[in-house]
């Protein structure tokens, strides 16, 4: 499966020097390295240098948007169509400096506060099957946009504008279902529910959503228009249900949920404003939803659950795939790392999916997982290059290496002293 994977963008590669590269890298991404980078991975392969792979990412001939669409047909065609929700969210990778692509000081849920870091939008495809990364947008703040000196110096094209994350968002939507991705849901967080662009793109082409909201959004009911916490208070409590948002690690996620018309007056489809309430807690979280026809409190609660699917690919892809540990300041480098950690995080996802029990509980032990798919990989198809005089030579390579990079900032430091 993993040779299936690689021979399907061999041919974004018209030399077969980037192809080995391709190769080499995915089995370094999938690898059980405790930091991928390319250094790492260029001495797991039996490299003497990491001049291959930093060629590879960032001056070799290959359109990572190519691959990028390749992985969307890979993952749509193994993971099927049944019950497709395309799952947006973004996530934030902790950096140091200010030289490298879109990092600023901002909000990163990451780290639940302002930190240095790299925010990115990520578009994740999930099915009753698996789930996995289909498309990715790099976010760059105001501060690089409005600075053509820094934009040029990290190789971002001259046309790019500042976009917020939902208009990020919206593009990577219109992308993936211009390309024919059979999708009726779309599900995101409060970011992308209090967007009326995104919501208005999704309606004209009869998309579906469940996208969360704040409790101070105002929505249109036939009483009036009221927050959403207001809309809670006033429904009687016959009308809450207990359901499951979807199987947990630690069984199924029972809320109890309630939902409400809003937009009456809207022409063309149906709008709920639906609520979910903590069982312990009591705590309420709120998402506007549409649908071109009636639906069941049911299937809006399954879509709300799929939501979550986006968090534990982001755990799966940085802890199994390296997709945050990319060393890369350059605007291609970027791109190019983050679709091949997304193809290495797919091809766990559809091997995983392809090895599921229908009847799990009939042989006595859970399915398979990407965490053990990963683990049986690492120990049963990937040989590393273990020879000592490979490891001596890596060694003195980046010894070196550091030597000349600590001479440079010292030299550096110097003409700035007065």
């Amino acid at each position: 499966m993993f040779e299936e994977m690689i021979a399907r963008i061999a041919g974004r590669f018209t030399r077969v020097e980037p192809r080995r590269r391709a190769r080499t890298l995915l089995l370094g991404l999938l690898s059980d390295l405790p930091d991928k980078n390319c250094w790492t991975i260029s001495e797991y392969a039996g490299d003497e240098t990491p001049d291959g792979l930093q060629h590879f990412l960032r001056k070799a001939v290959w359109d990572a948007d190519e691959v990028r669409d390749d992985l969307r047909d890979y993952v749509t065609e193994h993971l099927g169509d049944t019950g497709a929700v395309l799952v947006v969210d973004e996530t934030g990778d902790l950096k140091k400096g200010v030289h490298t692509v879109g990092v600023q000081r901002q909000y990163t849920g990451t780290a639940g506060r302002i930190e240095n870091a790299q925010v990115a939008v990520y578009l994740t495809y999930a099915t009753d099957t698996g789930h996995a990364f289909i498309d990715r947008a790099l976010y760059l703040p105001k501060s690089w946009t409005t600075d053509p000196d820094r934009c040029a110096d990290t190789g971002i094209p001259a046309t790019t504008v500042f976009a917020t994350k939902p208009a990020l968002a919206r593009t990577m939507i219109g992308r993936a279902l211009d390309a024919g991705v059979r999708a009726r849901w779309v599900a995101g967080d409060e970011v992308y529910g209090a967007d009326p662009g995104l919501r208005a793109d999704l309606e004209k082409r009869g998309v579906g959503y469940v996208l969360a909201i704040g409790c101070d959004r105002r929505v249109s009911t036939p009483a009036g228009v009221l927050r959403a916490d207001g809309v809670a208070a006033r429904l009687p409590k016959h009308v809450w249900q207990r359901l499951s948002a979807g199987a947990g690690a630690k069984g199924h996620r029972y809320y109890d949920w309630a939902f409400a018309d809003i937009d009456l007056g809207e022409a063309d489809g149906h709008r709920w404003l639906l609520i979910r309430r903590n069982r312990t807690t009591g705590e309420l979280a709120f998402y506007r939803c549409y649908s071109p026809e009636p639906m069941p409190l049911r299937i809006l609660v399954q879509v709300a659950g799929r939501r979550w699917t986006v968090e534990e690919s982001f755990q799966t892809a940085k802890g199994l795939t390296g997709l945050d540990q990319h060393q890369a300041r350059h605007w291609t480098s970027w791109h190019r790392w983050t679709v091949m950690a997304m193809l290495a995080h797919a091809f766990l996802a559809v091997v995983a999916s392809t090895q599921r029990n229908p009847e799990p509980t009939t042989v006595g032990w859970i399915s398979l997982t990407c965490n053990e798919i990963h683990h049986l990989f690492t120990t049963l198809i990937s040989r590393p290059v273990h020879d000592v005089a490979h490891r001596l030579r890596c060694s003195n390579w980046r010894r070196r290496h550091q030597y000349r990079a600590r001479q440079t900032h010292y030299q550096r430091q110097s003409t700035r002293e007065p």
